[in-house]
């Protein structure tokens, strides 16, 4: 009798302890994965809102011009995410798959304008090749080369024509001598700040040295390998030349009074000048610029504006939703 059954009060006082202990959290009840796919359309609903006087004026410019140019100009656009993929596969020794790979630089083309200086579509390649098998810091390293490579051929492409062509643009009239000297002045006070900060700070020394270990052992092993060197460069060369055609295309659709090889001088030269501006995907500064660009290589105003808001149309605002509809099911299918 010593061994007697638990008093039924004490199962009354546990249960509850154990109900309570099973239950999951409302956090947990959360569907955080869901949210996440619908937030890249959300985001995009908003934007699409707020610019939706410029969308609808680059549509009306496309009622007035050539049908068969403006179709030249959205397969251009379809081939840079062709070329941006062979590039992003010449950063790594590894093969990415290829349908997948092509899929996410549509999807990173939607991030990139919603994040400024090119955050968005680093994060979505970044997860991308992650989840393929790198480790993160050979991740970061192939998204540092490919950014220097793209670089250094959208340069190499700038200085070749203003060689060829040194008197299409004429930025005199436009830009006056003082503002000219405060773009230098504040790009190489940038230049210096950084410089002193990687210098003189410790941690961020030490940081960039192992970062930069990383990226020059990656890319002498590329190099060595002439299939991944040739999708790095031909890729990196391809998508300015590529952009920079799509740009003639339009022009060409709406009877612009440019020469082809100024309109790609123009592009070229409007996108290196506003890549410092951290704009989400150029928005704003990318336009005011490409104006700009035209107007110095003697387009009118009107036209230029008109050129700039049908070009934007097909390269921004067309795939944008479905983009960013890729970039929901990426996220829901977990490749990035």
């Amino acid at each position: 009798m010593s061994e007697a059954m638990p008093r039924p009060a004490e199962q009354s006082v546990d249960q509850p302890t154990v109900e309570r202990a099973g239950r999951p959290s409302p956090l947990r009840r959360l569907p955080l994965r869901q949210i996440l796919c619908l937030l890249p359309l959300l985001v995009v609903g908003v934007w699409v809102v707020q610019h939706r006087s410029l969308i609808a004026s680059g549509a009306r410019q496309m009622f007035t011009a050539n049908p068969y140019w403006l179709l030249t100009a959205v397969a251009t656009t379809g081939l840079g995410w062709v070329a941006v993929s062979f590039a992003r596969q010449g950063t790594v020794l590894e093969r990415l798959p290829a349908r997948r790979l092509f899929v996410t630089q549509f999807a990173a083309g939607a991030a990139n304008h919603l994040l400024p200086s090119g955050i968005g579509a680093s994060a979505v390649n970044i997860r991308f090749m992650t989840g393929c098998g790198l480790p993160p810091a050979r991740s970061s390293a192939a998204l540092a080369l490919y950014f220097l490579a793209e670089a250094t051929t959208r340069v190499g492409l700038l200085v070749v024509l203003l060689v060829a062509f040194p008197q299409a643009l004429r930025l005199g009239p436009l830009l006056p001598e003082s503002v000219s000297g405060m773009l230098v002045a504040g790009v190489v006070a940038a230049a210096g700040a950084v410089v002193a900060g990687v210098a003189l700070i410790r941690p961020v020394r030490r940081l960039v040295m192992t970062f930069l270990r990383t990226a020059l052992a990656d890319a002498r092993s590329l190099h060595m390998r002439p299939s991944r060197a040739l999708a790095l460069w031909g890729g990196s060369l391809a998508f300015p030349l590529l952009q920079a055609a799509g740009l003639v295309a339009v022009a060409l659709a709406l009877e612009l009074q440019v020469r082809p090889a100024h309109v790609m001088l123009a592009y070229l030269a409007a996108t290196a000048v506003a890549a410092v501006v951290p704009a989400p995907g150029g928005i704003g500064s990318v336009d005011a610029a490409l104006v700009i660009a035209l107007v110095a290589a003697g387009a009118p105003v009107e036209s230029a504006t008109s050129t700039v808001l049908a070009y934007r149309f097909i390269t921004v605002w067309l795939p944008l939703v479905p983009g960013a509809l890729v970039l929901g099911g990426l996220v829901r299918s977990k490749i990035v």
